[in-house]
């Protein structure tokens, strides 16, 4: 590939370069708008989906990772050399202003639901603006880096919901609520596009769960999220460990887990479907059935073919079998000294279908963990949850003027007006989207309403710098 300068022969400062990180369209938009525009009011919501309420999560990654750092001229230079050969127009005049006058640092307001909010959709979830006449373009310019906000909040939606369904199976027919951030498992890192990919979903994945070996993702959640560890894993058998034993010394392959692992109150995890599961599941219960027992420890067996409902229920009972249960307060049986992870055909239908059929054989969800991977972090979209980020306010001159679209092809792309916030009643917590300015008569008048959005962001400044033992506070603190 020919480059066109000098600038953009590392990828590195690319991929770091916040004028670049846009759609190639947008270099244009500051030659678009009414020549007296003065100020400029975008917003992102969900304008419904798959579920009725979203998580929101990762809007800080974002702020942190771009926005923290200030616009240089080496960027407007590179940027400059990239748009020109690409064949579109550059603002550099508006670019070298953010340098002279903020120090490179965007001159942007950016405020937000609280992370960890359970904000039911169709309701504004950020906005962005910025009030200065010589780039007040900014406020759409940052659409396509945040926007993608739309992928951790996707996650976590989609992990916060899925924990609901997993502590309504405990509720039912568990003694052990304390067991429930660990019930399902992140295997995602390789199903997803990138690294990036695997850092920001995973991290997003551990607002509601503990357990991961998505490392990224712990990485990404510890660092941006002021953790020190977000998440816990446990020694487990992949199929090459097993199999490069060979057929004949599977039995051996098992057995050398549980001497390496296998310690008093340790939880060693061993795919058990190399060859032939219920042959093995035998030896477990048969031959290896005193050595998991003198090890202390908790055995996982994890198949890993077949269909998920019909395998999990003979795992369980062949375990059942040979191994014991123990009926709880909810007579439901709980094996002895053994659990199963489901890790094969794991989305959120398969989840509810073996949680339900698990009960009516009379097992408790105790003898249970999911991991999940492509369709924890992959299987989603932008339209999963049907996010959009649209200018809803423009400043002629002195003046307010609200912005909006409804295409009479389709009504679901209607668009919100004017400079927008989130309410929220302090008492029934119930959400509303209205416009400002909130009047005093209003505030005085529904006095139970708060503003829900808070200033995160201002000019190159991060307001709000939260952990994620805070937004799983916040995520969970009604739940059940």
């Amino acid at each position: 590939m020919h480059n066109v300068s000098h600038g953009l022969n590392d990828i590195a400062s690319i991929l770091s370069n916040p004028i670049l990180n846009t759609d190639s369209y947008k270099a244009s938009h500051y030659l678009q708008y009414p020549p007296e525009a003065s100020a400029m009011f975008s917003y992102i919501e969900s304008r419904g989906g798959r579920y009725g309420r979203t998580l929101f999560f990762g809007l800080q990654m974002l702020i942190k990772e771009y926005l923290c750092r200030p616009i240089t001229p080496a960027m407007i230079d590179q940027a400059k050399a990239f748009f020109t050969a690409h064949g579109e127009p550059f603002n550099e005049a508006g670019w070298r202003y953010i340098v002279e006058q903020f120090g490179g640092y965007l001159p942007v307001r950016i405020r937000a639901v609280p992370e960890g909010s359970v904000v039911p959709t169709h309701n504004v979830l950020v906005t962005v603006e910025c009030d200065d006449p010589q780039v007040f373009w900014l406020a759409s310019y940052l659409e396509t880096m945040l926007l993608r906000v739309w992928y951790p909040i996707t996650v976590a939606t989609q992990s916060w919901h899925l924990r609901q369904t997993i502590r309504a199976a405990l509720e039912q027919s568990s003694d052990d609520l304390t067991q429930l951030p660990f019930k399902l498992h992140d295997f995602g890192a390789r199903g997803v596009s990138s690294a990036e990919s695997a850092a920001i979903g995973g991290a997003a994945h551990l607002v509601s769960f503990m357990g991961s070996d998505t490392v990224l993702g712990v990485v990404a959640a510890n660092h941006y999220y002021n953790e020190t560890m977000a998440a816990f894993s446990v020694p487990a058998a992949e199929h090459s460990t097993i199999t490069s034993w060979g057929r004949e010394r599977e039995t051996d392959a098992f057995r050398n887990m549980l001497a390496q692992f296998g310690k008093p109150g340790a939880i060693v995890s061993v795919v058990s479907d190399s060859y032939d599961l219920f042959a093995a599941l035998d030896v477990w219960g048969t031959e290896l059935k005193q050595a998991v027992l003198d090890s202390g420890g908790m055995l996982v067996i994890r198949p890993d073919s077949g269909d998920p409902q019909t395998i999990v229920l003979q795992t369980l009972r062949a375990l059942d079998a040979s191994f014991g249960s123990t009926l709880n307060g909810k007579g439901r049986r709980v094996l002895d000294n053994v659990r199963v992870i489901q890790g094969d055909g794991v989305n959120p239908e398969s989840i509810a279908a073996i949680l339900a059929a698990m009960d009516e054989a009379g097992f408790a969800a105790d003898n249970i963990v999911f991991g999940m991977g492509g369709a924890l972090l992959q299987q989603i979209n932008r339209d999963t949850q049907r996010f959009a980020m649209k200018c809803s306010a423009i400043r002629l001159g002195d003046d307010w003027h609200d912005v909006l679209k409804d295409p009479v092809t389709d009504a679901g792309k209607r668009s919100m007006k004017g400079r927008l916030t989130l309410l929220r009643h302090r008492h029934t917590g119930e959400y509303r989207t209205t416009t400002l300015p909130l009047e005093w008569d209003e505030r005085t008048a529904e006095s139970d309403w708060d503003d829900a959005l808070v200033t995160v962001f201002d000019s190159g400044k991060l307001l709000i710098d939260v952990s994620l033992t805070d937004i799983r506070h916040r995520a969970h603190a009604h739940e059940g």
